[in-house]
């Protein structure tokens, strides 16, 4: 990965701030898991794996939709990274979220029945005619009775307690020569022009958050073996990229410092929806505890002195198959993503 260029700033504080769920396979809906239960003013998932971490209330909801902006910014436009073809017709989205990934490539691939699953039905009913949202649990055994064409995951974050399990059930539903892709945040703090204390704010929080997500069940260094669990699980011709992710907009290249801009934001607005649950159960904290602890973080995140940047890991493989597949079809894929709205 390249080194970014910060932008130049004249500073005068430290503090600166920068610019239709048609029901599930598994269970029906019932009014316990729509409500969900409520810890810590926040809003979480009731059903299935009952430790998943992150709430799933409006200003989650908000965050997600926020952090598919930035995604789709820094891939340059793309959904995705795996040449799947330009007609795929069976697409599985693990953990969906606000369900926004699966609606925008059921629009980009009209081809393709586009099915988001997620512990909670906070999917808006408005979808396109070939995308569908269900309640489930991908920790489960997986009872799909038909293979698809690609499996995609994202941030899944708090979640996964066994990814090497949760990637060969990917292999096992993928149909021969389809892609399954995984890509996640890797909150582990870099900065290349050694202008960022190792005392700061956000470094302070984000190994600490990392080292309780570990102590919590979910561990948010598990992207380092992406590759790993995709090739141990039998995929081939795996691939992994990793793009550098700005935790505030200090770069001085727009699109970067767009992309920076989002991201402190999501850590300004998320940094309790990390943290309540995870410092609770790894450390024993109170709200009020971890709320001061996140109060250094806060502030330091906004100081455009400090050039940190997180990584975003994508890794993909593909399922063996008969050969044969033409050339067009493997490459256009990427293509017809990086065109999509």
């Amino acid at each position: 990965m390249d080194e970014i260029e910060p932008d130049h700033f004249a500073f005068e504080d430290e503090g600166a701030d920068g610019v239709s769920l048609s029901g599930s396979s598994t269970a029906s809906v019932s009014s316990s898991i729509v409500q969900g239960v409520d810890e810590y003013g926040r809003r979480y998932a009731s059903y299935g794996n009952v430790g998943y971490g992150m709430p799933i209330d409006e200003d989650e909801l908000d965050r997600i939709d926020l952090k598919h902006r930035l995604y789709t910014l820094l891939l340059e436009e793309k959904f995705f990274l795996a040449p799947i073809g330009r007609n795929p017709q069976r697409i599985l989205d693990l953990g969906t979220g606000s369900g926004i990934w699966a609606i925008d490539v059921a629009d980009a691939f009209p081809s393709a029945e586009v099915l988001g699953i997620d512990l909670a039905p906070i999917q808006p009913e408005w979808v396109p005619t070939n995308c569908r949202f269900e309640i489930d649990d991908v920790e489960e055994q997986w009872t799909y009775r038909n293979q698809f064409d690609f499996i995609h995951s994202r941030d899944f974050l708090f979640s996964i307690r066994d990814w090497q399990k949760l990637a060969n059930q990917c292999f096992e539903n993928t149909k021969p020569n389809g892609y399954t892709e995984l890509q996640c945040l890797l909150p582990e703090p870099h900065c290349d022009d050694d202008s960022t204390p190792s005392d700061t704010g956000v470094i302070e929080f984000s190994e600490k958050i990392c080292d309780a997500s570990a102590l919590a069940g979910w561990c948010l260094r598990e992207p380092n073996r992406f590759k790993t669990y995709l090739q141990e699980a039998g995929f081939e011709d795996v691939t992994e990229v990793r793009f550098k992710v700005p935790t505030s907009p200090w770069p001085k290249d727009k699109r970067m410092k767009l992309v920076g801009a989002f991201e402190m934001q999501s850590l300004l607005q998320g940094a309790s929806a990390f943290s309540l649950r995870t410092f609770s159960r790894a450390y024993g904290w109170t709200q009020e505890q971890t709320e001061l602890f996140l109060m250094k973080m806060r502030t330091d995140v906004r100081n455009l002195k400090y050039h940190t940047y997180y990584e975003f890991v994508v890794a993909y493989g593909r399922k063996p198959g008969p050969s044969g597949r033409s050339n067009d079809l493997h490459d256009s894929a990427v293509d017809l993503a990086a065109t999509s709205p």
